[in-house]
């Protein structure tokens, strides 16, 4: 067995993980990353996210200092609004039912404008959520539900970014390389067992950042938390997000803490691999649900589609449509509102139908009660408050009376071809259970207890999400507490 040295070993490589050996290395600190995965499969579920980033700002200056390449059309016709650290925090908590650490909470947001300025002075790059947070009503894109900006190519271009960065610094990075074991003892960590290219090697070090993910690419991790069925859910992303990290702090008497038996969780198209695609990334979700209706196999719905903003909603719609039958779905749209659909509707994997009458698309859905959809077609279309102007930029009260389960927003009677209906299951893209940190992304003990040297980042803290996420979160958690966690690790 081979013996290694450095300041701060990162247990994984993506977002949290290199922002934690980004900080770590700027304070000083010899850092080395340790990626299971072979290098054309790195960079966690982060590659496989749109970039998106939330964050709090106060207006229109705030995300031009981030943006600073807009062009003055692009100025003109676009209302970036604001969404300050009340709004924020208010959603998170909102969200979560009240269950969310406030003070992880707390400095999520009060860090998270900080946080996209230091990655935007490395030169990561943004671009404003056109045609997926804003639609051009009145010849001006308006912003909605939290989230304005993502990263310039995606989660693939924020990891390219990352790993140009990390290397650039001097950050050693090995790929094929799994962490097995954290060398512990009652004063503390002081480094990892690890295989890299399949030969044992002891990483000796000051102090271990994990952030590697959590177990949502363990099906039996699944089925033991999340519970029965759960083992059989599409993953969206890392095949190798399979619970490591967590299982090591564990055995190093780590606190396990947060929802877990929750995750986060959204519609899906059927053909969606078992594991994330990597040529494809993000393609294969449906979330432009807002704009039509969901129905299941007895041709009935079965979810509030208009409740709120996707980004509040899609966690909630992946687990509605994980408890029908052969966690399946068809989500129904109409010629006017089908221009409103998101990209990942378009792609020629997308399991589409289509036809000219509601009829002859009836026909075309498999394993669906053909005549109860078209009664749930009719008599959704006899609900909807017609009078009421339609506006995809704010949830504008446009609903249904006197249904089984009523569409609050954005109801528009099913009505005007082409039709297109899209066969959807349920992905899962990261679990919410995970360790304990305190607010230095220090892992606590199961005595409440800081342990000396071990950090965490990333999807493996828990006690920020239960039940639901406000969307891009997750990318802006990781860099958040993945910043701390590294120059904590150094000091």
């Amino acid at each position: 067995m081979s013996e290694l040295a450095c300041d701060v070993v990162v247990v994984g490589a993506g977002n949290a993980a290199l922002c934690a050996a980004l900080s770590a290395r700027a304070a000083g600190a010899s850092v080395m990353v340790l990626e299971r995965a072979p290098e054309d499969e790195r960079g966690g579920n982060s590659r496989f996210t749109e970039g998106s980033m939330r964050f709090a700002f106060n207006g229109r200056d705030d995300i031009l200092n981030i943006v600073p390449d807009l062009t003055e059309d692009e100025k003109a016709c676009t209302d970036f609004g604001s969404y300050t650290e009340e709004q924020f925090f208010d959603d998170i908590a909102r969200v979560t039912d009240y269950r969310a650490d406030p003070d992880l909470a707390e400095l999520l947001v009060k860090r998270s404008q900080d946080t996209v300025k230091w990655l935007r002075s490395m030169g990561i790059r943004y671009m404003p959520k056109y045609g997926k947070q804003a639609y051009k009503v009145n010849g001006k894109f308006k912003f909605s539900g939290g989230v304005v900006l993502e990263v310039w190519g995606g989660g693939p271009g924020l990891i390219e970014a990352l790993y140009k960065l990390a290397r650039d610094r001097g950050v050693s990075i090995n790929f094929n390389a799994r962490a097995m074991s954290l060398i512990h003892d009652e004063k503390g960590v002081h480094g990892v067992n690890a295989r890299i290219d399949g030969k044992a090697v002891t990483i000796r070090s000051k102090s271990v950042v994990l952030a590697s993910g959590g177990f949502e690419a363990n099906s039996e991790m699944r089925a033991r938390y999340l519970g029965p069925g759960w083992d059989l859910a599409k993953v969206r992303g890392s095949r190798f997000n399979t619970g490591d990290g967590i299982r090591m702090a564990l055995d190093a008497s780590a606190m396990p803490y947060g929802n877990w038996s929750g995750c986060h969780i959204l519609p899906t198209d059927i053909n969606t691999p078992n594991y994330g695609d990597i040529t494809l990334g993000d393609a294969f979700q449906k979330n432009s649900y807002l704009f039509g209706i969901m129905v299941n196999s007895d041709g009935k719905r079965f979810f509030d589609e208009g409740a709120d903003f996707r980004m509040y909603t899609y966690v909630k719609c992946g687990l509605a449509v994980m408890k029908q039958s052969q966690q399946m779905a068809w989500q129904v749209f109409d010629g006017k509102t089908l221009h409103l659909l998101r990209d990942e509707y378009r792609m020629k994997q997308a399991t589409r139908v289509r036809a000219d009458t509601l009829e002859a698309l009836a026909e075309k859905l498999e394993g669906i009660d053909r005549a109860q959809f078209l009664r749930t077609i009719k008599e959704y279309n006899a609900a909807v408050k017609a009078e009421v102007p339609f506006d995809p930029n704010a949830k504008d009260g446009r609903c249904t009376n006197g249904l089984a389960v009523n569409k609050s927003n954005w109801a528009t009677t099913i009505d005007q071809a082409p039709f297109e209906a899209f066969v959807i299951t349920a992905g899962i893209t990261f679990t919410f259970g995970g360790v304990k940190v305190n607010t230095d992304a220090q892992v606590m003990d199961v005595d409440d207890r800081p342990i000396p040297g071990l950090y965490a980042a990333g999807e493996m803290v828990g006690g920020l999400f239960y039940t639901n996420y406000p969307g891009g979160s997750g990318l802006m958690s990781g860099a958040v507490f993945g910043k701390i966690a590294g120059a904590a690790a150094a000091r």
